[in-house]
Formats: C-alpha cells, structure tokens, sequence
C-alpha cells in the first residue's frame, strides 16, 4: 500500500484456527480490547462514504478538482514512518488545513517497522517486550508528526503493517505486541488507534487475538483491511469474527492500483469504502411548519401537480413551503385556494418560472431545492441533503429516501437527474446541480 504501486501482496494466506490459538502468553496488560469511550472528533471525523489513498499527498488544484467531480470523500496520506517510500513535498499544515476546510475526511497513515519475518529493510524485533517498545516508540512518532500537521487529539491514526506470514509464533506475537504499544500509547496521547493490513494478515491475527487470547493485547479501535474484491462495502467476507470492529469501525480497501481521472487530472490510487466515527447515518426530519400542532409533511412519497381547488397533505406541504420561503402568510389550510394561487403567481415570478398560479413539476423542484448550496455527495448529511432528496423525488418522478444522508442509492438519483440535464453523471451534487435544481429544470 505504501508504495503506491503494488506493495500490497494480494494472496490471503489459508490460516487454521488451531495455529492461532496459541496467540496467549503475549506481553501482560490490563487493556485488552478497545474501550467504551465515547468517539472524539477530528481525523477523519464521521464518515460513511468513498476514500482514496496515494502515495504522495495530491497538489491543491487535483484535491480541489478531485472534490468537485469525484465520488471521494476521504483521502490516506503518509504522514510518516522509516518505510514510506514517497516524497510528501505538498504535505504540511497548510495543505491539512485547506482539505479539512473544504470538507476532505482525512486518514493519516504512519508506515515504521514491518513485521519480523518480512523482507521490509526495517523489521520490529521478534523478542514481544521490545516489539511493545518500538510500537510505543512508533507511536509517540506519529503523534509528533500529526500535530506539527495540524491533526489534533481525538483523531485516529492508522499504522500501515503490510503483509506477513502469520503462521510463525514468533512473528504473529511480536506483530501483535507492536500494535498493542502502538494503541496503548495512542489512548496515553489521546488519539484513538487504526490499523492497515491485509485481511488475512494482521486483521485476521488481530480478530483471532481478540477472541482466543483476550485481555493479551490491546485492541485498535478501528480496522483498515485490503480485500482487492471490487466491493465499496465493509464486509470482510467472514474473515473477523469479533464484533469489535462492527460499529461505524472499518475501512475497506476494495481496489488497488486503479488509474483514475477528475477534473482533467489523473491519479493512481488505492480505492476504499469508509465508515467511521459515527457513520453518515440519517436523521428524523424536523417540521419546517406546524399546524394545530402538529408538524406538516414534505417528505413526500411524491409531488403530484396542484392547482385551484386541490386539497390534502401534497398542498399542506406546498404551502408550508412558500410560507417558510416568504412567500405567503397566509395560513396552512390544505386547500388550494385563491391566496395559494397568488403565492405560487409570487414564487414562479421570482423563480423565473412561468407565472401559472399552477404547481407543476419545476414549480415543485424549485420550492423544495431553495435555500444554501454547498458541494454535497456520498457520506454527506444534513439539511442540503434532505432538500436534495426532496427535489430529485420531484424532478424525477420516483421516491428517493429523504433522511438527510447521502447514500449511494442518492447518488444514482443525482447521476440520473444530470443525464437527463445533459450533466457529466459523477453523482455529485455542485453548482451546476444545484443551478439545475434551483431553477425546477
């Protein structure tokens, strides 16, 4: 992974549960699993939703092309670590500080020594109290390095252990020992701890450990596995068995060394499926208006036309949006009566719409879009989400979930609404979408 090639050996080695359950007898802690602690924020935040990672940080101008067209969210970088092969002249503090402000999850990966029985010029020691040292040591490093970036407490760094045979004694318990000095001096620091593997290499040491010789070593609170099968998903194929990892904790390496291009510029990078922290994960929609009371829908199953003299819950919805938009104050009736056709005579003329008084379909689209546009795709949450499920149910004639989380599923919606707008389909929703939205085309 680290090289940025093809560093990453793809073959999953067949290991038996009798070898790994001699995993015990390692150095004695306490800790052993990662704790019940609330998840701070920071790096990479809350995410569900598509990552990259290249060996050299990208220049601005490709990160900021790469976020307007593409359908990442998040972005590995090497921040450090005697085994990172690639130059970083793009990455410092500044270059942090403009990905997060612009809205980039960032995963910071250190890349040190690699297991004892590799072929990797710096190896951690077979001898398990030493190996704790140097995972400590290890540690203490990226902190370092991470706050001189700008990537404060409460984020988590990912230790980068490539591939290795886990069948030796020797080597899958020094491996282990490492990680488990890397996650406990993490926690002393106040980081959380992430560890990148193969999936049948340290994740599968790391599961079993879990399971067979709990209390042993402590447990990173996040997994990162590669898995080249082609799926932007965190399932891991029944290869963990401990729920440890189950809560908004995994990263997928789905797709290695795949030549990519956004915005004119082209990368090769590594492909993953995120979902940490708390996840983008939906929410109940609060009532934009309320009536006796009780809130008025308009998250509607659909937005059929309206005009004079129409009742029920689609003209509640209409009217709480002109209201809600200044529009009208007249009250929410559920009748479409001669003050609502005035209203919408108001809205259509200040839409540049066709001023009819009949709500249409781009009457609707625009109605239900207006209000802030910022750039929103996969992993996005929040009220712009919301009113862009909303307006694609309207443009497209066909329910799309409004729960205020932007799902893959939302993303085919937005890429079929920019097909039939003559849009490049990235499903990405920025200006021009919004422009499209905005004006019920």
């Amino acid at each position: 992974m680290f090289s940025g090639a093809s560093t990453t050996v793809r073959r999953l080695l067949v290991v038996t549960v009798a070898a790994l359950v001699c995993l015990g007898s390692g150095t004695a802690t306490a800790s052993a699993s990662a704790p019940d602690r609330e998840r701070k924020p920071g790096a990479p935040g809350s995410l569900t939703g598509f990552g990259f990672d290249a060996c050299t940080a990208p220049a601005q101008e490709v990160m900021d092309a790469w976020w307007e067209a593409s359908p990442y969210a998040a972005v590995g970088i090497y921040i450090g670590g005697s085994n990172r092969l690639c130059d970083q002249p793009e990455l410092d503090a500044a270059w942090v500080k403009q990905q997060q402000r612009t809205g980039w999850h960032l995963l910071p990966l250190q890349v040190g020594p690699q297991a004892s029985c590799s072929g990797y010029a710096d190896r951690m020691s077979s001898d398990l109290p030493i190996a704790e040292q140097q995972g400590r040591a290890e540690a203490a490093k990226a902190v370092a390095t991470a706050q001189d970036l700008g990537i404060g407490r409460g984020s988590t760094l990912y230790y980068d252990l490539e591939d290795y045979d886990i069948g030796p004694d020797d080597c899958r318990r020094a491996a282990l020992s490492f990680l488990s000095g890397w996650t406990k001096s993490l926690h002393a620091a106040g980081y959380d701890s992430g560890v990148y593997s193969n999936v049948a290499a340290a994740i599968t040491s790391l599961d079993y450990a879990s399971i067979a010789s709990s209390g042993s070593y402590a447990m990173p609170d996040d997994i990162w596995f590669a898995w080249e099968n082609g799926k932007a998903d965190t399932a891991d194929g029944d290869r963990v068995d401990s729920s440890l990892w189950d809560d908004h904790a995994r990263i997928h390496q789905y797709d290695l060394d795949v030549a990519q291009s956004f915005g004119g510029h082209t990368l090769e990078i590594d492909r993953n499926w995120v979902d940490v922290g708390a996840g983008s994960v939906g929410s109940p929609s609060k009532a934009l208006c309320k009536v006796r009371g009780k809130g008025v829908d308009v998250d509607l199953r659909a937005y059929p036309k309206r005009t004079k003299g129409s009742r029920g819950p689609a003209v509640e919805a209409a009217q709480c949006l002109l209201r809600r938009h200044g529009w009208t104050s007249a009250p929410i009736t559920g009748t479409y009566d001669a003050k609502t056709v005035t209203a919408v005579t108001k809205a259509q003329k200040k839409l540049d719409l066709k001023a009819t008084g009949k709500l249409d379909r781009r009457t609707w689209v625009a109605l239900l879009a207006r209000g802030s546009s910022p750039l929103v795709k996969v992993g996005s949450t929040g009220d712009p989400v919301r009113r862009v499920q909303r307006a694609l149910t309207a443009a497209l004639g066909k329910r799309v979930t409004v729960d205020g989380a932007f799902s893959k599923k939302t993303a085919k919606a937005v890429a079929k609404f920019q097909r039939q707008a003559g849009l490049p389909a990235t499903g990405v929703v920025s200006d021009d979408v919004w422009d499209r939205l905005l004006a019920g085309r």
